[in-house]
């Protein structure tokens, strides 16, 4: 199929993108913003090339809180325009462009102080009800949020029996939205492919090609076969985050601006250890944590210190871990220990670095600029705001096209599986019927493939084997594991168990006794023979072994070093 990243139309776009042919556009970097630079490109007629080094949201794009959001606490530091910016892609995302991936969530903020602080949180939260209202309209859309609610204590404690009655005086609700980060922009780049961009995941840039001062293209790798090759591009999209300064050294240039990572780390706990009915907002001395909803989890996060190591495998550590368990367990009445734990993720966010700021205070607000002829770089911003970035980052690289480019349409253009989304899910019963499914697993894969479930349906009717659930992961089916590999570019078994699915974070072990059935699996869709399965599961099982001692390390130095000891250095 067109839309498929699949194997061959991996082999195929780099055919295109080595053929010698000039796109009009080239991206570097398949994450969300990457991704979604790749889809308004096609989707405004230019030919386009998207190459990303590892996998599709293999850096931060599959590492945040998950959250798509306008961002209380920029509201606080009266950052109207990025609040209500983010609140209109939420109102979108929610109803017209990844309605099957985006969800509303509720949120409880306590209130610890009498009258004053009822006043003050509540009229900050009426404001940011009241932008998301004026944005939605300004859109066309309706996102359809409940509004925001003042609370008792006795009420708030109903919701979330799990609160210390001590640990608050009353609370206010309010609604946010959520998303499988990781699948969001794989649907993306998937998206973009659909549309007639060459999308490749596996191929690095390693160096630029030029003209005089122009930048013509790049040199590029395959990191499957070690290929080089060259793409040609009218223009270049250096949308590679917290790698923005390493690419733009490539061609020598310094930058107008700097960016730092700031590490984020998460922790995920088993639903029944938290007894609750809605997700909770917390604020620390610095930021504010977030208890958040997961399926038959509870994600919590997250922290915002400054990371200088290894980029594509930040650690987390014991003090992580330890300051994210003693905050949410201020409130707690039950206190969550380690053993709790079953997951933890750590990211790094790219922020626009100032001169001495701690990384808290950093921008959140994204540039775009051409650091030479030829080369734009897009960076900082936040997840929700993606699709503003990747607008931004094609408007600015066809100003010198002649002609007119078209504007971009991606605000209309919803994600392959949120076209028809609200009629499939009205015929989940009949689908669950027809398939011999129960109607909770049609309804777990309409809220992960939307409007495309009947592609993993199609595979179940072919090989009914595949319509039960994953050995070590029986939230998820075996047809969910194929698919990755034959539909959503999945090249590594890591790639499966920690974007495609979550089985990483979710599963009591972190998918160790998923990980041999999973690869089996794929093998047929990916040329695997026995000695490759074998070398696939030992990555995986020695990734896990890496990020479990590298989280009992107490600082940043000694969990790098840990973590880089797995042998997954080059996924």
């Amino acid at each position: 199929m067109s839309h498929a990243l699949s194997p061959q139309g991996r082999e195929h776009a780099i055919e295109v993108l080595s053929s010698g042919i000039e796109l009009d556009l080239l991206v570097i970097g398949g994450g969300v913003v990457g991704s979604g630079t790749a889809l308004d490109a096609v989707t405004r007629g230019l030919s386009t090339g998207l190459i990303e080094q590892r996998d599709f949201a293999s850096g931060t794009s599959s590492r945040s809180s998950k959250l798509i959001h306008g961002g209380l606490r920029y509201l606080e530091m009266l950052d109207f325009a990025l609040v209500r910016e983010a609140l209109k892609e939420r109102g979108l995302l929610l109803t017209r462009l990844a309605p099957h991936l985006v969800r509303p969530v509720p949120f409880l903020y306590p209130l610890s102080h009498h009258v004053w602080e009822r006043a003050y949180v509540g009229s900050g939260i009426a404001l940011y009800d009241a932008m998301s209202v004026g944005s939605a309209v300004a859109a066309g859309d309706q996102s359809g949020l409940p509004r925001h609610r003042h609370l008792t204590r006795g009420q708030a404690l109903r919701l979330m029996p799990s609160l210390k009655k001590s640990a608050l005086t009353g609370a206010v609700q309010y609604y946010d939205a959520q998303v499988d980060d990781a699948r969001h922009t794989m649907e993306l780049a998937r998206t973009a492919a659909h549309y007639g961009a060459h999308v490749a995941n596996r191929v690095a840039a390693i160096g630029f090609l030029r003209q005089g001062e122009r930048v013509t293209g790049v040199r590029a790798v395959d990191k499957l076969t070690d290929r080089e090759f060259e793409i040609h591009a009218r223009q270049i999209v250096n949308a590679t985050g917290v790698w923005t300064d390493d690419t733009q050294a490539m061609v020598g240039e310094r930058g107008q601006f700097h960016v730092r990572a700031s590490k984020g780390v998460h922790v995920v706990v088993p639903r029944d250890r938290i007894h609750s009915s809605t997700g909770l907002i917390l604020r620390t001395t610095s930021s504010v944590l977030f208890v958040i909803p997961w399926g038959r989890h509870w994600i919590i996060g997250t922290t915002d210190t400054d990371w200088a190591l290894d980029k594509a495998h930040p650690a987390a550590t014991r003090a992580d871990i330890d300051y994210l368990l003693d905050h949410v367990n201020r409130v707690l009445s039950t206190p969550l220990t380690h053993e709790d734990v079953e997951g933890v993720y750590a990211g790094l966010r790219p922020l626009l670095a100032g001169e001495s700021e701690s990384t808290s205070k950093l921008s959140r607000e994204h540039v775009v600029a051409h650091s030479a002829p030829g080369l734009v770089v897009v960076a900082g911003g936040k997840y929700t705001t993606y699709r503003v970035m990747a607008k931004d980052a094609v408007d600015e690289a066809v100003q010198t096209f002649p002609g007119r480019v078209a504007q971009s349409t991606t605000e209309t253009v919803p994600l392959l599986g949120g076209v028809g989304f609200q009629a499939v899910w009205n015929r989940r019963h009949t689908l669950a019927a027809a398939a011999g499914l129960h109607v909770a697993r049609v309804e777990h894969l309409l809220r992960r493939y939307g409007s495309l479930t009947h592609e993993l349906l199609d595979l179940v009717a072919a090989r009914p084997e595949l319509g039960e659930p994953l050995d070590g992961a029986e939230d998820y089916l075996k047809a969910e594991v194929v698919y990755a590999a034959s539909h959503e570019g999945a090249l590594h078994l890591t790639d499966v168990l920690t974007r495609r699915t979550r089985i990483s974070i979710e599963a009591w072990d972190r998918g160790v006794s998923a990980a041999p059935v999973a690869a089996a699996l794929v093998a047929p869709v990916l040329g695997w023979d026995e000695d490759r399965i074998q070398a696939e599961v030992e990555i995986y099982l020695g990734r896990v072994e890496a990020e479990r001692v590298s989280q009992t390390m107490l600082d940043d130095a000694s969990a790098d070093e840990a973590r880089r000891s797995g042998p997954d250095g080059r996924l």
